[in-house]
């Protein structure tokens, strides 16, 4: 295995991309999601780019990309389509210790983003190690198909009981929780039984672990 899989925290941190396309976009959108603070470098930006900018999503500089634009950034996206500034930004990037992706060059990239599956805040990341971009779609859609509702809506219960029983100091084994996120629970939250799942939940959660 080449790459070590990681979720990052970057809410508040400062990302640059460069670039202001299509790909440059889905990189912005993904950012903000989580609440970098983005800086997007690109003498011109795509309808979305600057519909996102007007309303002071990000910061632009309206440039082509230049040394020393990496100084003060955590990670680097770069969409460009330009193997040479990518190059240039991967290089400056070991130099300052930015972590750069080149989208689509894996050569210049620190880091690779994997095909993402989601359903409220269960995600489900996948990659082929930077080989096939095809193969990682595919089976991100293949994933996508199986996550359906049902499974956020049992994180969400599932998170909601482990804070309350924290809250009274009761710590539950990680094995009877595996059993108790079974299929009949599931169905329960599917057929809006919710109150009905709950009691099942802590019902289970309260059997002791058989063994052997």
């Amino acid at each position: 295995m080449r790459y070590y899989p990681v979720f990052l925290d970057i809410a508040g941190k400062p990302v640059i991309v460069i670039g202001g396309g299509n790909i440059a976009h889905q990189k912005v959108v993904g950012l903000l999601k989580v609440d970098a603070e983005v800086t997007v470098v690109s003498p011109e930006l795509n309808p979305d780019m600057s519909s996102l900018a007007k309303v002071g999503s990000f910061r632009h500089i309206s440039r082509d990309y230049e040394a020393g634009d990496l100084e003060g950034y955590v990670l680097a996206f770069v969409a460009t389509d330009d193997r040479s500034v990518n190059a240039t930004v991967a290089a400056e990037g070991k130099e300052r210790r930015v972590w750069v992706n080149a989208v689509d060059d894996p050569p210049y990239c620190d880091f690779i983003m994997p095909g993402i599956a989601q359903q409220g805040d269960l995600i489900v990341a996948v990659s082929t190690s930077g080989t096939s971009p095809a193969m990682a779609r595919k089976m991100r859609e293949e994933i996508e198909a199986f996550l359906t509702e049902d499974w956020a809506l049992m994180l969400e219960l599932a998170a909601e009981v482990r804070a309350e029983l924290r809250s009274k100091g009761t710590l539950v084994d990680s094995d009877l929780w595996n059993k108790a996120l079974d299929a009949d629970l599931r169905k329960l939250l599917a057929d809006g039984k919710r109150p009905e799942a709950k009691e099942r939940l802590l019902r289970s959660l309260s059997q002791p672990v058989r063994t052997g």
